[in-house]
């Protein structure tokens, strides 16, 4: 399956959840859980230091 790569600001992302969260859950799950752990990996707590791996 092709995928696509979007750009959305922080804001933008929480919308479209919020749209999703309006359907039904047995027909959306799976696309929320997939968002959230792509912004997951992107973003971290404000005030944190990257884990780079180097000593």
């Amino acid at each position: 399956m092709q995928e696509l790569t979007f750009q959305l600001t922080v804001d933008e992302a929480n919308q479209i959840l919020d749209a999703l969260g309006q359907q039904p859950f047995v027909s959306v799950h799976q696309l929320i859980a997939k968002i959230q752990q792509q912004a997951s990996g992107q973003l971290s707590p404000p005030g944190s230091a990257a884990v780079t791996g180097d000593s």
